[in-house]
């Protein structure tokens, strides 16, 4: 049955319409993961000589067991946000004469496997060999090796266990941000030592083996709830509604003054206000202008005034960038119809452009309170706006020609991935790193004033070339029209 389902899911791997961009990713992903097993490879090889040249007069594996509660709150947060529970398209298995144990095994059992799991092992095995070379019990090793493997798998089902649990949220990842941000509060002050609860007990299985059954059945227990949450929901109508909330609708008369493109935005505005997924383009707004603050208030940053750009344009552009690189996969599950409809293409585009330039403007004047800083920084987030309105609209706009993923609306808004593929990995080059780069070649070479008034003028032939720059856009739209069409009718 496992081998059955692989290749299920290798069949769809290769018949998909993404194949090419997925190989892509996947490639690119794959260099990723080379470089965190070299980091972690790295960090394994000199632990314990740079431990014992740090702190000669104390045992490195002692150490390395007191901040081992660091690295669990690290992990579970690391996961929340990127590792999602591996899933299959179970929904036309539920009609055959396959067990539900079966499926929920195997989906938790793949994700056992997962390169979240794995790549720690680079760090705790050479760890782990040198302490056997230094003469360290071997028994006593092989147990403190094992047992940190255990705990990574259990790190691997709790978070599963969170996000079943927040998934329905809003804000799905206040309760992860909660329970880390509390333990964590909770040992630096002093209340409950965790770190000492962990090292302890990561001590006592080294100094007596056989307690290695504790983790074992701790892991179990995990598994098995894991299991239960899972079975429940393995049903063909589980994903329908059982409340009905009442829908308080908006005439939205204001975007009448907005001539032919008027019915466009009052259906994006829709969109974004009545589902999950898009509300988090709305609070993204709020968490986007405080942004400046992990920043200003810090003296260091005060004297890195060619940085000022690339926040000017992260908080001035946050909607753009959120909201604007999932076009046009937002109106996916309609997109036939609407492109079935005797309406202009550019109109529906100029919609978006238009409602991400208002979003530029307001962010802007809603930043200026930001001069409390310095005058600069005011100056820096002008010429970002600016920048914003006139290039970054539309190269965004280009990039979404290239979406070819369908958006589930109704999942849950915050750090979900779904929809996302090697687009919007690579479109952060031109949105952030390349303003930045043009700000600070033209600071350094000339000064703080001239790099704002070239990252304004970049802005400002943006804008008057819009027209021309739209045809283009519009006409790369119609010629991906029907791959669109076709890819948005796959579910993947």
């Amino acid at each position: 049955m496992i081998k059955n389902f692989l290749s299920f899911e290798w069949k769809s791997f290769l018949r998909s319409a993404n194949f090419g961009k997925g190989l892509a990713v996947k490639i690119l992903m794959g260099f990723f993961a080379l470089y965190f097993i070299a980091m972690f490879l790295g960090m394994g090889l000199v632990m314990y000589p740079g431990l014992k040249d740090a702190f000669p007069d104390q045992d490195p594996l002692v150490i390395v067991n007191s901040y081992l509660f660091y690295w669990i709150l690290g992990d579970l947060i690391f996961r929340f946000f990127f590792q999602k529970l591996p899933v299959m398209s179970v929904k036309p298995l539920l009609t055959l004469p396959i067990k539900r144990s079966k499926i929920v095994n195997y989906v938790l059992g793949k994700s056992a496997i997962s390169f979240f799991n794995y790549v720690s092992l680079f760090a705790i095995i050479p760890f782990g060999i040198t302490l056997i070379v230094k003469d360290y019990p071997v028994n006593s090793v092989l147990a403190w090796m094992l047992t940190l493997i255990i705990i990574t798998l259990c790190i691997n089902f709790l978070n599963f266990i969170i996000e079943s649990f927040s998934a329905e949220k809003e804000l799905s990842f206040l309760p992860i941000i909660i329970l880390t941000g509390g333990l964590f509060v909770l040992n630096h002050f002093n209340v409950v030592s965790f770190a000492g609860i962990v090292a302890n007990g990561i001590n006592a299985v080294y100094e007596t083996p056989v307690l290695i059954g504790v983790p074992i059945l701790v892991l179990v227990g995990l598994y098995l709830f894991n299991y239960k949450i899972l079975k429940q929901n393995l049903f063909l109508d589980s994903g329908l509604k059982k409340e009905v909330k009442e829908v308080h609708a908006s005439n939205l008369e204001w975007t009448k003054n907005f001539g032919d493109i008027a019915p466009f935005m009052q259906l994006d505005l829709k969109l974004l206000w009545r589902n999950k997924r898009t509300k988090s383009s709305v609070w993204m707004l709020v968490l986007g202008l405080f942004y400046g603050l992990f920043f200003y208030p810090q003296p260091v940053y005060q004297d890195m005034p060619w940085f000022f750009a690339f926040i000017g344009v992260f908080v001035t552009g946050i909607f753009l960038m959120n909201f604007g690189q999932f076009i046009p996969a937002w109106d996916s599950s309609y997109y036939k119809l609407l492109m079935s409809q005797n309406i202009k293409y550019e109109q529906y585009l100029k919609s978006k452009f238009t409602l991400m330039a208002l979003s530029i403007i307001i962010l802007f004047v809603l930043s200026i309170p930001y001069v409390y800083f310095g005058w600069k920084i005011l100056l820096a987030h002008f010429a970002a706006a600016i920048y914003n309105l006139g290039v970054n609209t539309h190269v965004i706009l280009y990039g979404g020609s290239f979406n070819r993923k369908k958006i589930n609306l109704n999942q849950k808004a915050a750090f979900n991935y779904q929809g996302t593929g090697a687009v919007q990995w690579l479109i952060g080059i031109p949105l952030l790193l390349i303003p930045m780069g043009i700000f600070a070649l033209f600071y350094f070479l000339i000064g703080f004033e001239i790099a704002c008034i070239i990252l304004a003028a970049f802005g400002v032939i943006g804008v008057v070339f819009h027209q021309r720059l739209m045809k283009t856009i519009t006409k790369k739209y119609l010629e991906s029209k029907y791959k669109m069409i076709d890819a948005f009718d796959q579910n993947n």
